[in-house]
């Protein structure tokens, strides 16, 4: 096989061990595994475009609270405007929120239930959430010995690192600081 053909197999294969991985609840050691071989997805790959975003369940803190919660994905309109949290209300409208207004320290302390009670007062509270204004922003970082994309958001101290799965599908973990473990998520263009 040539080298563009063998790249093909390995994001094939990338893609349906992503898919197994999804399937059921996955270790943090075998997210990590994938991460570390999946190729860089550079800045100038990613910046255009929704991505919606997945989950991916390692039993991190986080897990089943961005779903509960409404949140739809990420959006990247050029390297300097980032939307890093889009939610959608009842009716599929998707808007961007400032995250600096989002209580992540609460996030895997409060019951699910309670998270989708305050998902229904979407409509409410929306207004003092909701941002037009990017929060963002992506740079080719060096994360893992592979340098690829990275959002680092304005306000936060957090950076989400991406690498490839394929075309349309990135594997993101957030890093943020003074987390003790990995969250994994995936988002598709």
């Amino acid at each position: 096989m040539r080298g563009l053909e063998m790249a093909e197999v390995g994001r094939a294969g990338s893609a349906v061990e992503l898919a197994e991985l999804l399937g059921g609840r996955c270790t943090p050691e075998q997210a990590w595994e994938l991460f570390d071989r999946l190729p860089a997805a550079r800045v100038a790959e990613v910046t255009v475009g929704r991505w919606r975003g997945e989950e991916f369940d390692t039993g991190h803190p986080f897990a089943g609270v961005l779903v509960a919660s409404g949140w739809y994905g990420k959006q990247f309109d050029d390297p300097e405007s980032v939307h890093p949290l889009l939610f959608a209300d009842a009716s599929g409208k998707i808007f961007a929120v400032d995250p600096r207004r989002v209580p992540l320290g609460l996030a895997g302390k409060v019951p699910i239930a309670g998270v989708e009670a305050v998902r229904k007062l979407l409509p409410v509270i929306g207004p003092a959430i909701r941002t037009r204004r990017p929060a963002a922003r992506l740079r080719d970082v060096e994360y893992r010995g592979v340098v690829s994309a990275a959002m680092a958001y304005d306000h936060l101290p957090i950076i989400d690192h991406f690498r490839r799965v394929d075309a349309d599908t990135l594997l993101g973990v957030m890093d943020m600081r003074g987390m003790g473990e990995p969250y994994f998520f995936i988002l598709r263009r």
